[in-house]
C-alpha cells in the first residue's frame, strides 16, 4: 500500500512564513518598548496608591429581616351577607397592593426616602437627616452664591414658604432622592426562594448611614403593615360603631318598656292597651336589636381574627451596630490595579501607533 504524501504549495508556505515573520516582528517591537510599559505600570501604581489613600471610606449599614405575609382565610364568606346588611364589607380579600416583591420598590420610592430625610437623625437629636446629608456633601459651600438655595430651611412646613422656594425645595429633595436611590441605597433579596430582605445604606458619614437605615426600615415596614391591614381595620372600626349604635337602641327599647309601666301604675283594667301596646312594641324592638347585635358581635370577632391573620410578620434578623463595616480600597489593591490598567492602556496605544505606521508606509505615494 502506497503512503499518501501531503504536499504544501509554495503559496501556503509563503503565507505561513509571513504570519510567523509578522508575529515575531510584533513581539520584538513590543519587547523593545519594555521601558515604556514598565514606566506606565509604575505611574499607574503610584496613581492607584494615591487613589487608595485619598478615597473617602464608605460606611455600610445593613438591616436584614424576614417578611412573612399574612394569609386571609375564607371564613368571612359565611357572614359576609349579614355584614352587608350593616353596610360593611368584610370580604377580607383586599391588600393586593403589596403582593409579591412590591415592598422592594416601596423602599426606593420618593415618598419614603424624602420622609426619611426630613426625619430626625436620632430620637435624642434635633438634627435632620437631610441637614447631615447636606453637611457631608459640602453643599452649603456650593449654594452660598444662590440666594434661594442658601436660605432653604427644611424644618419649615410647606405652608410656611412661598411658591418659588417650595418649588426649589421640591427640586432639591427630588435630586437627593435620585442620588440616594442610585448611589447610596440597595434593597434586594439575597435568596429569591426565601422571604429575607436586605436593606443597605452606604455613605461617607457613619452616623448618617446608620440613622438613615434605621429610619427608612421602620418607616417603610410600618407603612407596609398599615396598608396591608387597612381594609380590615376600617371594617372593624365600622363594626364597632354599629355595635355601639345597636346596643344604645336596644337599651333605649328596654328602658322604654319599663317607663311605660312606671307611667301607668294604677291603670284601668279595661284600658290595658295603653300599657301593653307600647310595652310589646318596645320589647319587639329590643329583641330585634338583640338579634342584630348578636350577628354584629360575631362579625366583629371574626374581623379581629382576620386582622390578626392578615397582618404581616416582620422579624428583624440583623441591625447595624457601631462600628459599621467600612468599604475602602486597600493600598495593595490600588497599586496592582493601577499598574495593570496603565500598562494595558500603554500596550494598546503602542499597538495602535505601530499599526497606523504600517498602514501609512504601505500607502503608495500619489504622483502629480
Amino acid at each position: 500500500m502506497e503512503k499518501e504524501t501531503i504536499r504544501v504549495s509554495n503559496d501556503d508556505q509563503v503565507e505561513i512564513k509571513d504570519l510567523i515573520v509578522n508575529l515575531t516582528g510584533w513581539i520584538n517591537y513590543l519587547w523593545s518598548k519594555w521601558r515604556i510599559l514598565l514606566l506606565s505600570g509604575i505611574i499607574g501604581g503610584i496613581l492607584g496608591f494615591a487613589y487608595a489613600v485619598i478615597k473617602t471610606p464608605q460606611y455600610l449599614a445593613a438591616t436584614t429581616f424576614v417578611l412573612e405575609r399574612g394569609e386571609v382565610k375564607n371564613g368571612l364568606s359565611r357572614l359576609a351577607g349579614m355584614a352587608a346588611i350593616a353596610g360593611i364589607d368584610i370580604d377580607g380579600n383586599g391588600g393586593g397592593l403589596f403582593e409579591g416583591d412590591n415592598i422592594l420598590e416601596l423602599y426606593r420610592s420618593r415618598t419614603m426616602i424624602v420622609e426619611t430625610l426630613l426625619s430626625k437623625t436620632f430620637s435624642d437629636s434635633s438634627e435632620l437627616l437631610v441637614e447631615r446629608y447636606i453637611a457631608f456633601r459640602k453643599l452649603k459651600d456650593k449654594w452660598k452664591n444662590d440666594t434661594i438655595l442658601s436660605r432653604l430651611n427644611f424644618r419649615q412646613s410647606v405652608d410656611q414658604i412661598d411658591v418659588k422656594e417650595r418649588r426649589t425645595r421640591d427640586s432639591v429633595l427630588t435630586k437627593f432622592w435620585e442620588t440616594i436611590r442610585d448611589d447610596h441605597l440597595m434593597v434586594d433579596k439575597p435568596d429569591k426562594q426565601l422571604s429575607i430582605i436586605r436593606v443597605q445604606v452606604t455613605s461617607p458619614d457613619e452616623r448618617f448611614s446608620k440613622a438613615f437605615n434605621d429610619n427608612l426600615v421602620n418607616r417603610v415596614n410600618d407603612f407596609y403593615v398599615r396598608t396591608k391591614t387597612q381594609k380590615t381595620s376600617n371594617s372593624i372600626a365600622l363594626l364597632e360603631a354599629k355595635v355601639d349604635s345597636v346596643r344604645r337602641e336596644m337599651d333605649n327599647a328596654i328602658y322604654s318598656a319599663v317607663r311605660v309601666s312606671d307611667a301607668t301604675p294604677n291603670l284601668n283594667p279595661t284600658r290595658q292597651v295603653q300599657r301593653l301596646a307600647p310595652a310589646q312594641e318596645a320589647q319587639f324592638s329590643a329583641e330585634a336589636n338583640k338579634l342584630i347585635l348578636s350577628q354584629l358581635l360575631q362579625n366583629l370577632e371574626l374581623s379581629k381574627m382576620t386582622l390578626a391573620q392578615e397582618r404581616p410578620l416582620i422579624q428583624i434578623v440583623d441591625q447595624p451596630v457601631y462600628p459599621l463595616s467600612v468599604k475602602r480600597v486597600s493600598i495593595s489593591t490600588g497599586i496592582v490595579l493601577g499598574g495593570i490598567l496603565f500598562g494595558f492602556l500603554s500596550l494598546v496605544a503602542l499597538i495602535i501607533v505601530r499599526w497606523y505606521r504600517n498602514i501609512m508606509n504601505d500607502t503608495p505615494s500619489q504622483k502629480n
